[in-house]
Parts: C-alpha cells; structure tokens; sequence
C-alpha cells in the first residue's frame, strides 16, 4: 500500500529477556500480548470501516482546510500577537506542533506574529502576557470541545473585560475566534453561546474526537498554520501509520501495536509501572508532555495502565540517571533519538586544544547530543533496563504527524487490551466539579 513506509523506525530489540537478562520480556510473553493486540487490530479496522471511530477518519480529510486557512487568515489580519486558550489536549497538541519552529524553546525569536499558549492558567503569567500585548493587534483563538471548561472560560473572560477597558468593546468581533463543538439538544454549549452573542467566527469542533486526540483536527492544524507549517503534510506523516493498520499485516508488523503489546506485557509480567519517555532534542519536550496527558487520561483506570514520566536530554541525564540505573526496576524506557550529528557551534580544534577539553576540539555540539543520547540508551540496556528506541531521521510535520498517530493508536490498542475506555477520563470530573462549587462559595 502507498504512503505505509514511516518517517520513524521504532525498535524494541533491547527489550526482552534475551538481551538484556531477567529484566527484560520473555519472547513467549510478547508473542502471547501480540495475539491480543490482533484483536485490539480487528476491532480498529471495524471501527475505520463503520465510522465509528472518527479519528481514524481524519488523517485522509481535505474538506475542513479551507476553513482552517480562511479563519487563519482573519487571525492573521494586522495582527502582532496570538493568544490560543485551550488547556490539556486543546493546547499540547498545538504546543508540540508550534515548537517545530522552535516556539517555547530557548533558540526561539519571535518574528512576525507571537502565538501564546498560556494553557497552566498561571495568574502572574496571564497578568503579564495580556498587561504586555497591544490589545489593538491581538487576536485571541479559544478552543474548548464541550464549551464548558472553565479555564479557557475565564481567559477569554478576562481578555474580553481588557478589551472593552481599553475602549475596544465595539470591536470586539474581531479579535475572537471560538473552536468548540455544534450545539447539541439538550447540551448546553455555554462557549458556543458566547460566541454566537458577539458574533465571533466559529470552527467546529468533531464531536467524536475527544480532546486528547484531537491534535490533527483543526484543534492542531489552525495553530500549527499561524505558524506557518505544513499541516497537509502532519495529515500525511499520520496516514502513514494509519495504513499499517488498515492494510491488514499483522501485529508484530505494525508499529503501534507492537508497542502497546511490549507496554502491556511488561507492565504485567516485569512490574514496569512507569513509562519513562526521552528526548535529547528542545523541540519534543511539548511532544512528550502531549503523550504524558494522552497516556496518563487514557488509560489510569480500575487499578489499571502506567504512570508516563518525560524527561528531556542532557538535562534529566544528569539528574535521573543515577534513579534509572540504580533504583527500582519498575521503568519502561522509550527514547526518541534525533539526527544531530554534525549539527550546531563548533569547538574549534586551535581554541580546544589550549585546553583540558582538547578531545572535544574539531565537534560540535551536535557531536555531543549525539555521543550522548546513543551513551544513555547504552548504558540503560548494559544495567538490565527495557530500551525501546524511535529513529528520527528528521524532524519535521511528517515526522510529527506520525508519532500523533503511532502514539493514539498505541493507546487505544493498550486499552483494549487492559479492559478500559481510553476515551473517557471519570475520575477528572470530581475536581471540576468541586473547584466550580469553591467559586460559587466566594461569591456568596
């Protein structure tokens, strides 16, 4: 089938028994949670065939773009800053598409429009970001699936009271843009009302994508566009993996499913509690807190699924190392290795060799990252511990859309196989519940 090779390779070698002694899976173990991921497959491709699963609709559509672009464009309109209010899946997403650009990262310099996704709802941040922006030429993107979600409620709230302080009531409409799911009967939409009220443009949230999937909806792809990517191609990189499921090879054959039977199993028979992700590389440290969200909601339920645990590079090298080596054999490791050799400043070899650094004299610091991601995966695999490995070749919207799907699908396969919903998260609603009962209570 066309468009099936992937713009990653996944390895799972230095994971099992074989390799890596008693801390690794035995190959019967895998080949039994294989043939339960089949089934997980079967179920999938039902889901495609029926509909019943709109995501899996969703990397193959065209229809929505023009009004992704078309919105984009009114955003866009003598415009300095960009605000996007979403919290959870209705900002990761967009964070983990914007840092392809270097966005919240420290090799970021915002040119042309700023985008600001201030989805912790940190009140001195808000304070700050909303008292520096020029109300005049800021645009403001909410995104809440049900409307209800109080966080983006109270960000546009307080960005709308800014705006008519500023004396900029009567031209309110043109600085708001709603992403929020079509009324329902007898479900009230209470940001769709407001929306409707101001007469704020309005994109449609897919009612039959939760928030946590929705990264390549127009949930992503509108703040991925302002960005200037290539959403088309974020599609593409996810259709890719998609069709490894739907072109009917086995389990073992396709990427996600080969990962969630490897989680799975390990987490039942190794006692590999914690899902430890790592990137060397700024630009996936939005990814890995997207799949942190996406692996947590899913599947933590009935007593059930792992704890996800991200970690970036050099940094959490040299403060968690020592944990992973040495503490308790509890961690499945999944390390996303970039393509950095060769790449960034170089120390020049008449300058290092002045110096007790003149081994790293003639590198770069690409060299290093390098040197130092593969060290690390290494290590780990020589002290008995599960490494599973992605090759990125490059990273780019291809790449990205990929890892998206890979990842929901691994997810949802995982959940088939423990017995849970990997689309609701219950246990979420206690919190919202009460924090709205706290507000109600300080009013009084």
């Amino acid at each position: 089938m066309a468009g099936t090779e992937l713009p990653y390779r996944q390895s799972l070698d230095n994971c099992f028994a074989d390799k890596i002694g008693e801390g690794g899976l035995p190959e019967a173990s895998y080949e039994a949670a294989l043939g339960e991921a089949e089934a997980a497959l079967d179920w999938l491709r039902g889901a495609h065939e029926s509909g019943e699963l709109p995501l899996l609709r969703v990397p193959a559509r065209t229809d929505d773009l023009p009004r992704i672009e078309e919105v984009a464009e009114k955003l866009l309109d003598n415009t300095t800053d960009i605000f996007v209010f979403g919290i959870g899946g209705s900002a990761l997403g967009a964070q983990a598409l914007a840092q392809l650009t270097g966005w919240g990262t420290q090799a970021h310099i915002q040119k042309g429009v700023r985008l600001h996704i201030p989805d912790n709802l940190d009140a001195t941040t808000m304070d700050a970001v909303l008292t520096n922006a020029d109300l005049r030429t800021t645009r403001f993107l909410v995104v809440s699936k049900s409307g209800g979600t109080v966080e983006p409620a109270i960000q546009t709230l307080a960005a709308m009271s800014a705006l008519e302080t500023a004396g900029g009531g009567k031209y309110m409409k043109h600085h708001f843009a709603v992403l929020t799911e079509p009324a329902k009967d007898g479900k009230p939409n209470p940001m769709r009302a407001l929306a409707e009220a101001n007469d704020f443009p309005t994109l449609e949230h897919d009612p039959g994508v939760g928030g946590r999937y929705a990264v390549l909806t127009n949930v992503g792809l509108l703040p991925a566009h302002l960005m200037g990517l290539d959403i088309a191609a974020v599609r593409a990189g996810a259709a890719s993996v998609l069709a490894q499921v739907l072109d009917g090879r086995p389990a073992k054959d396709v990427a996600p499913a080969a990962g969630a039977a490897l989680s799975v199993a390990m987490a039942l028979e190794k006692g590999a509690s914690m899902s430890v992700v790592v990137a060397y590389a700024d630009r996936l440290e939005r990814f890995l807190a997207w799949y942190c969200q996406l692996w947590a909601e899913s599947l933590g339920k009935d007593g059930k699924g792992t704890t996800p645990v991200k970690a970036l590079g050099p940094v959490d090298q040299h403060s968690q190392l020592q944990l992973w080596l040495a503490g308790p054999k509890d961690k499945l490791f999944t390390l996303f290795l970039t393509e950095t050799k060769g790449k960034g400043p170089e120390a020049l070899a008449e300058i290092a060799a002045k110096t007790k650094f003149d081994f790293l004299g003639g590198h770069r610091i690409g060299d290093l990252v390098d040197a130092e991601q593969r060290a690390t995966a290494d290590t780990l695999v020589k002290n008995g511990r599960p490494v599973r490995t992605f090759t990125l070749p490059a990273l780019d919207e291809r790449t990205l859309g990929a890892l998206f799907m890979h990842f929901m699908l691994e997810t949802i396969i995982a959940g088939r196989m423990l017995g849970v919903d990997p689309f609701d998260q219950p246990a979420v609603e206690e919190g919202k519940i009460l924090a709205k009962q706290y507000l109600a209570e300080g009013k009084a």
